[in-house]
């Protein structure tokens, strides 16, 4: 009796680690860079944590994304496509996973952005 109770409790402890193991927040290694090191770059140049929107300024201005799980921080490097609306993946490099927001404004004015974010948070 005592012995399967030992291989019982071997058993559990095994399925145990490899359930745990498996879980994970993200697998850099998984994500392919130099697929997303060929999309738009942009720098995250607002994020405020009681709004669910941020802005990322690009080569061809200010795109406004709202926000869907991890939101990144100021300063954050993102890879994606910021100039057209819709609901899309980001790569955040600075921190080296995944993001998903959605585009709700693009190619804006410093301004601008200011004035949508704004509208949207405030």
């Amino acid at each position: 009796m005592g012995m399967k109770r030992i291989f019982t409790f071997s058993v559990l402890l095994i399925v145990a680690a490899v359930l745990l193991s498996s879980c994970r927040k993200g697998d850099p290694l998984l994500i392919d860079e130099s697929y997303w090191l060929k999309q738009e770059r942009g720098i995250v140049v607002f994020s405020d944590s009681f709004c669910e929107y941020y802005v990322v300024e690009t080569f061809n201005g200010y795109t406004v994304i709202r926000s869907y799980g991890l939101k990144p921080f100021e300063g954050a490097v993102l890879y994606g496509n910021f100039s057209s609306w819709g609901y899309r993946t980001f790569y955040n490099r600075t921190e080296g996973r995944l993001i998903n927001g959605d585009v709700r404004d693009y190619w804006l004015g410093y301004f601008e952005a200011q004035n949508r974010v704004s509208f949207y948070c405030y």
